[in-house]
């Protein structure tokens, strides 16, 4: 599956940006989906993730509270909503799927097989 992630920009701190990802896959239902970060000079972290179904979400301490993750099955997208930014938010996200069929809303990257080509967040006043 082909992920397009879109909606990165500029954000002041308190602020609100939108992301979304678009998978090229009829079957992306088949796939739980993921969001994560990578903030320069560091590791790849995970943020959020939705089961194929919408019925569980998962996400980062750091984030818990302030972004939500949603899907649209018949429209094949992933969104992060995110609100309240921080400076400590500006990172590039990416989205990412599990392979077919797998269940799990899991935050480990390592478990996750398609990634789209992530799209910059920068939070500051």
């Amino acid at each position: 599956v082909q992920l397009q992630a879109s909606g990165g920009g500029s954000g002041q701190p308190g602020g609100s940006l939108r992301l979304s990802c678009a998978a090229s896959e009829h079957t992306f239902a088949r796939y739980v989906m993921g969001w994560f970060r990578q903030a320069p000079g560091k590791e790849r972290e995970f943020v959020a993730s939705i089961s194929r179904s919408s019925g569980k979400t998962h996400y980062a301490d750091s984030v818990k509270g302030r972004f939500t993750i949603s899907r649209d099955n018949a429209k094949n997208t992933v969104n992060l909503q995110m609100n309240s930014l921080k400076p400590e938010d500006t990172a590039v996200y990416y989205c990412a799927a599990r392979g077919e069929i797998i269940i799990g809303c899991s935050p480990m990257k390592s478990e996750y097989k398609y990634w789209g080509q992530g799209t910059l967040v920068t939070v500051s006043s």
